[in-house]
């Protein structure tokens, strides 16, 4: 299994931008779906988006159109773009390699018995 390293979180004001890194210790060009997930304090983690090696990607309604997930198999890289944060997006960011995720009440969740996750970066937005 890779090992994943996260970067780029921080405190940011509504409106702005963000994007997040992450860093594998392996090969990614194999890996059929990475992608980036977060948890709200006291929550369940869930699907930010995730794409897949044929480029197709998923995402959750609460971030589509404002989140993009780009993956660099020559880097080893994956990254996630959000853009006009809200407060309601302040959260803890994972990212993850073979994820696999259950749909829940309008919501995909991820079984985190399964794939490989970093250690996550913290997302303040501030309003």
């Amino acid at each position: 299994q890779v090992q994943l390293v996260e970067s780029g979180g921080g405190l940011v004001q509504a409106g702005e931008s963000l994007r997040l890194s992450c860093q594998a210790s392996g090969d990614i060009s194999l890996i059929h779906t990475v992608g980036w997930y977060r948890q709200f304090p006291g929550k369940q983690r869930e699907l930010v988006g995730t794409i897949s090696n044929d480029g197709s990607t998923t995402y959750a309604r609460s971030v589509q159109g404002r989140a993009t997930v780009f993956r660099d198999n020559t880097k080893n890289t994956l990254s996630l773009q959000m853009n006009n944060l809200t407060p309601e997006d302040t959260a803890k960011y994972y990212c993850a390699t073979n994820p696999i995720d259950r749909w829940y009440s309008g919501t995909w969740y991820p079984d985190l018995q399964y794939g490989s996750w970093g250690q996550g970066t913290q997302v303040t937005v501030s309003s």
